[in-house]
């Protein structure tokens, strides 16, 4: 269900190279800012003039992984072309992928959907590598679990089949996002429902996937875009190598605007940071299906200050949409938040609601993109149809080298937390 049905946003609205190939600088893009159904239009460089002296933005340090890479189906020198798309490492070591069909007109860089399998094809990749396809995710269906359902599918299953693992004592009642499968061994990222037969499980050939990401693979890129770009277009000034090389098979592009200098002068403003962690896997670019489980870590200092803060009435905002997947992930009932880390299948919407976030700092979305379900919980509907109407009338970018959004409470009403 698309949140802004009457949505269409022209072709000429994609950011089609990073902003600091159209102007002087990653954060010279647009800045809409919504206060209720009030909106007004900045630079983004004027940001710290829109938040104050006690606010906490919550970041994604999720580094982003180079992690398209050419191979051919098939054991023969000639078989079909296809690009991987690695997107999610399972903890039994094999890898979700997507196969794509590389356009002959974009260089090395678009491609064009495929479906997935058969399985035990054999792909062949750089370096003599190679991976082998066992099945697919499973059928798209989103998840919504009720509180009394979720408690009788808890009360079946051992502690150890929970996706969470929260460093202190658990909250008294389950958050509802929590929704183990009746199989334990499916609850560690085997069981990635949403992707139908887009994503694949496989085992890779190699040990160590990052390290032929890093020798072979290059950022995703979608066909809007211009040109490829090396990697270092997808790192946010964030982003922080992992120990494992874990990564975002796509950038968590809220944060790209930042640079080193905003974000002294914002801390400078009293601004303080929160980080977490989120990897991305790979997002439906054409189906726009709802996200499946990722690996997410609220770290035991973010949870104290957004705790603290909270007491204080202070707001949280969360910068992208991966910010908030992981953070209320970590919130329990109460609405206190605890370090916390393992898989998540949240999936938010207006009927779930929010528990911690104020507000949001987020890229322009498609219409149909399962991402506005999560807005409208934030700001509500009339908020976010406002917003788009003045985006596409100002003729705002779309996509991750676009101009951002930012959405907060109304000025006389500080934001509910249910």
């Amino acid at each position: 269900m698309s949140v802004l049905p009457a949505l269409r946003v022209p072709e000429e609205l994609s950011a089609r190279v990073p902003a600091e190939q159209r102007g002087s600088g990653r954060d010279d893009v647009r800045l809409l800012v919504s206060r209720g159904t009030s909106v007004t239009h900045h630079a983004f460089r004027e940001l710290p003039g829109q938040l104050r002296a006690g606010d906490v933005l919550v970041v994604n340090t999720s580094a982003t992984l180079p992690a398209a890479v050419s191979g051919r189906l098939g054991p023969d020198p000639g078989g079909e072309p296809v690009v991987v798309h690695f997107s999610t490492r399972g903890d039994d070591g094999r890898w979700a992928v997507e196969l794509r069909t590389p356009r002959r007109d974009s260089g090395a860089g678009t491609t064009l959907p495929r479906a997935g399998g058969p399985a035990g094809a054999v792909v062949r990749l750089p370096g003599g590598e190679h991976l082998v396809l066992d099945g697919p995710l499973g059928p798209v269906r989103p998840i919504f679990v009720g509180p009394e359902r979720l408690a009788r599918r808890l009360a079946a299953l051992s502690e150890s089949a929970k996706y969470v693992q929260y460093e202190a004592d658990p909250p008294p009642c389950d958050p509802p996002h929590q929704t183990p499968r009746a199989d334990p061994r499916r609850s560690t990222g085997q069981d990635l429902a949403p992707g139908g037969s887009r994503l694949w499980w496989t085992r890779v050939s190699c040990a160590d996937v990052p390290a032929l990401l890093g020798r072979h693979g290059r950022p995703i890129r979608y066909g809007y875009t211009d040109r490829d770009q090396p990697l270092s277009a997808y790192q946010t000034v964030f982003a922080r190598p992992s120990p494992d090389g874990a990564g975002s098979a796509e950038m968590p592009s809220a944060g790209r605007p930042f640079t080193a200098r905003l974000v002294a002068e914002l801390k400078s403003r009293g601004v303080r940071f929160a980080p977490i962690t989120l990897h991305t896997g790979v997002a439906s670019a054409e189906a726009h299906e709802p996200p499946y489980p990722e690996l997410f870590e609220v770290p035991r200092s973010t949870a104290q200050l957004v705790n603290a803060v909270a007491a204080d009435r202070g707001r949280i905002i969360a910068v992208g949409t991966t910010a908030v997947r992981a953070l209320e992930s970590a919130a329990g009932p109460d609405g206190v938040v605890r370090a916390a880390s393992g898989w998540t299948d949240l999936v938010i919407t207006p009927r779930r609601g929010v528990r911690v976030v104020d507000g949001l700092l987020t890229g322009l979305h498609e219409p149909e993109a399962s991402h506005l379900l999560m807005l409208a919980a934030i700001a509500g509907r009339a908020a976010l149809v406002r917003g788009y109407e003045e985006a596409l009338g100002g003729l705002y970018l779309w996509h991750e080298f676009g101009d951002v959004h930012l959405l907060l409470p109304e000025e006389t009403v500080h934001g509910l937390r249910c």
